[in-house]
């Protein structure tokens, strides 16, 4: 590569295994190279010489480095959690100011708001200053306060704002998830593109890599409904985990409801949760174990048993900081051309669903509720093309090449101009 290429350092606090990062985070850097930038990224890895081998770490970098990306990694520290991070955080500043030392990047993108962090303290210990990228993902401050683990207006919260607040302040562009989190952070850049300042706001959603899910066709479908057994029943599929902010009873409750509309529904459960958090609830309903199958699956599989759906849930506990949310679940149900039961008060998912006819949204979870979606959902599979509205919509709105590349290439392009 010629040293005049721009350089960018990807700052990440997860493990490069974690299916987040495979599925969303190198995809990205990946569409980033195509415009000729140098990719660094550095991760946080969970104890790496327990799960790693010295061999799988070179051949690891040697397949990243082959597909442009060159990965650095730091021990990721859990407990105690409040002092392990801060160690984390200090460690990680010093490495990437020993990095940028030698590396003079041109921009620091951090994922949410520890890694723009990081990426800020080795700035201001730096004499060569990349730019700073917030790729701001969710309200965290809010997250963890809507999720009951820290007090509202406590003293960590209080730090986070604040810390929140000054990387509002130092970095130069920003991206958030939703048009909703844009009107409430940057609402003058709806119409500009960039805030009062003049630096750029790009909204990209959680995308998908629409390749992964061409695999959903009729004949994986008739072939997974053939192994599952369940050739001629109605399949729901929930994909993701329980517990926090995703509602388990609510969802045990409308799979129970789908069980009184038709007895012959099965629940089609793919997660990473222990199958106790939902199993007990599904046979309180008359779910017995010829009538759900609940287990973890690796990224590659999901499309093809998503394809053996015929119908998607996705409920979120709606509250202030999911509205900063963009689920990828979602987006992985309109590639596989499945309609979605979804609730109100996450994100963006309202306006999606409503104006591309693709789904039902919920505002209270009653069954009630839950049936008026079934007659919702059945009368928009008379209409023999949703499944292509849906993977239309997918494209459209979660194209990784066509929404996600083009719009991390365009807030590079003026970065880095």
């Amino acid at each position: 590569m010629e040293d005049n290429q721009p350089k960018t350092l990807y700052i990440c606090y997860f493990g490069l295994r974690e299916p987040l990062v495979q599925t969303q985070v190198l995809p990205y850097l990946k569409e980033i190279h195509k415009d000729g930038i140098r990719i660094s990224i550095l991760t946080f890895e969970p104890e790496p010489s327990k799960y790693w081998s010295s061999k799988d770490l070179e051949d690891e970098k040697q397949r990243l480095k082959d597909s442009g990306i060159d990965w650095h990694y730091l021990t990721y520290h859990k407990r105690p959690s409040l002092p392990a991070t801060v160690f984390d955080i200090f460690a990680g500043s010093w490495y990437v100011w020993n990095l940028n030392r030698k590396e003079q990047f041109d921009l620091f993108h951090g994922r949410v708001h520890l890694p723009t962090f990081i990426g800020l303290i080795a700035r201001k210990l730096s004499w060569h200053k990349p730019k700073l990228l917030f790729d701001v993902r969710g309200f965290f401050p809010e997250e963890y306060t809507d999720a009951g683990v820290w007090k509202e207006n406590g003293l960590i919260f209080k730090v986070a704002k604040f810390i929140e607040n000054w990387l509002r302040r130092e970095s130069d562009g920003f991206i958030v998830l939703t048009e909703k989190a844009r009107e409430i952070w940057f609402p003058e850049s709806k119409e500009t593109g960039v805030d009062t300042r003049g630096r750029p706001v790009e909204v990209i959603p959680c995308c998908v890599d629409l390749k992964r899910f061409e695999s959903a066709n009729n004949s994986s479908r008739k072939q997974m409904r053939e192994e599952l057994n369940i050739e001629n029943r109605n399949v729901i599929v929930y994909l993701g985990s329980f517990g926090g902010f995703y509602m388990t009873q609510e969802t045990a409750d409308f799979f129970g409801a789908a069980k009184k509309r038709d007895p012959n529904s099965f629940a089609l459960i793919l997660t990473q949760s222990k199958p106790e958090m939902i199993k007990p609830l599904l046979e309180i309903y008359g779910y017995s174990e010829k009538d759900f199958f609940i287990q973890s699956v690796s990224p590659g599989e999901v499309p093809k048993y998503l394809s053996a759906a015929d119908l998607a849930v996705s409920f979120i506990k709606p509250c202030y900081s999911k509205l900063s949310s963009s689920p990828t679940k979602n987006a992985e149900y309109l590639a596989c051309g499945l309609p979605i039961v979804v609730n109100s008060g996450v994100g963006d998912v309202t306006e999606l669903i409503e104006e591309n006819g693709i789904g039902t949204v919920l505002t209270e979870f009653k069954e009630k509720d839950y049936l008026n979606a079934f007659d919702n959902i059945a009368t928009l599979i008379e209409s023999s093309s949703l499944e292509d509205n849906c993977r239309k919509t997918a494209q459209n709105e979660f194209g990784l090449e066509s929404v996600g590349g083009e719009k991390y290439r365009k807030i590079y392009q003026k970065l880095l101009r």
